[in-house]
């Protein structure tokens, strides 16, 4: 029997989305309420064919966590004129930035042409540069924020530990980079980095240089999953900060709610992301 919430959710979801991305200049001119300024400087790393996650992203975080001190979209070079035009109408506070530094000299060729060639490696290459000037966010761009997302505002303050990262509800990561069945432990997503320090990427840059065969999408993952057990960072409360896959078949959003602080809508549940906005 076909399974009919889970496909009217999926078409709710692709509805909504082609609803917000023909409202877009709409969309990023219409005021926020801002509860608070933030000691935090943010960042995302995306492209044009997630340009309506991005903006909704973008106004969630502003809407239930404040104003950072920055928020800056780091570009993969998909985005048009038009498109980053549209998410610096969001706030002033909005940058995009068409290039991402390279990390200090002294590192493997092989590793930084990983850094500046592959998708998920220039995404790395932004990770590694953060901190830049105080606490820094990292986000994707499928992250919604909700009521208990000053959370972060706390976290940021405190800073009782190098880096904090979103759980995984599984190890998504490149395998080749592990050396014994216990590294797979405690999954860290990148998707929601919360760094103090510049972390020691050292292990995971060896792992790299011994890999065999070409780097995959999950690469940069793991190696961000080993640096930040390496560093001593810890994991977000996994049920304030919610990367799940277990609702994927029925059709609401089984985490939205005024306890949640965000939720990671990887590509699997993309479509609750559009069900579960509400700005």
């Amino acid at each position: 029997m076909p399974n009919f919430g889970y496909h009217l959710a999926r078409l709710k979801g692709d509805t909504l989305r082609r609803l917000y991305r023909a409202l877009l200049p709409v969309i990023v001119r219409r005021p926020l309420p801002l509860p608070r300024s933030l000691a935090l400087e943010v960042f995302a790393y995306s492209g044009e064919t997630t340009l309506p996650e991005q903006v909704a992203s973008i106004r969630s975080f502003l809407q239930q966590v404040g104003r950072p001190k920055s928020f800056t979209v780091v570009s993969d070079g998909s985005h048009s004129a038009r498109s980053i035009r549209l998410l610096e109408r969001i706030d002033p506070i909005v940058s995009v930035r068409l290039s991402i530094q390279p990390p200090p000299g002294g590192l493997p060729e092989k590793f930084l042409r990983y850094l500046a060639t592959h998708p998920t490696g220039r995404q790395l290459a932004l990770i590694m540069s953060l901190p830049t000037n105080g606490p820094a966010l990292y986000v994707d761009s499928d992250v919604l924020f909700f009521a208990s997302a000053p959370d972060l505002a706390t976290r940021a303050v405190a800073h009782d530990a190098p880096a904090y990262y979103l759980a995984d509800c599984q190890f998504s990561g490149d395998a080749r980079l592990l050396r014994d069945p216990s590294e797979r432990k405690e999954p860290v997503n990148t998707g929601v980095l919360l760094l103090f320090e510049k972390l020691d990427w050292s292990l995971s840059i060896q792992r790299f240089l011994e890999l065999e065969g070409e780097p995959n999408f999950f690469t940069n993952q793991t190696m961000t999953h080993l640096t930040m057990h390496e560093s001593g960072g810890r994991p977000f409360d996994p049920t304030k900060y919610v990367l799940q896959l277990d609702d994927q078949f029925v059709y609401p959003d089984q985490y939205a709610g005024a306890s949640l602080a965000l939720r990671h809508y990887v590509n699997p549940v993309r479509h609750k992301f559009w069900i579960s906005l509400k700005q």
